[in-house]
């Protein structure tokens, strides 16, 4: 039994990763397409301490999943992600990083060079 994605973002943004994979030759978009395709229940929870564990200063991070607060940043990065928590958010911001939405990361960075996935 499958079952269709329901939320009108989600499938919008499934086929625009697919695009974009197939335009710019970079496989890192599909990828991301084939996990947003599962089941929500399959879709990534990091919090911020994990982020801050396996990244550096100024490093972009993709999370096809929601971003929580647990934890705290001790450095700018930029974090793509489907949703975060509005604590989060604010943490991310005092660090001096940036929260964008995946769609808007895949309109910076078309090729997906240099963007880390956290799962």
């Amino acid at each position: 039994m499958t079952f269709e994605k329901t939320n009108p973002r989600i499938v919008r943004l499934i086929g625009d990763l697919k695009a974009a994979s197939r335009e710019n030759g970079a496989p890192l978009w599909r990828d991301v397409a084939k996990r947003l395709e599962k089941p929500r229940r399959n879709y990534a929870a990091i919090n911020l301490s994990k982020i801050n564990r396996h990244t550096k200063p100024n490093d972009i991070v993709l999370v096809a999943g929601k971003v929580l607060a647990a934890g705290d940043l001790e450095h700018g990065v930029t974090v793509a992600a489907l949703n975060f928590s509005s604590q989060a958010t604010s943490k991310i911001l005092a660090a001096g990083g940036r929260c964008l939405a995946i769609e808007k990361l895949v309109t910076e960075h078309p090729k997906g060079s240099g963007i880390k996935i956290l799962r």
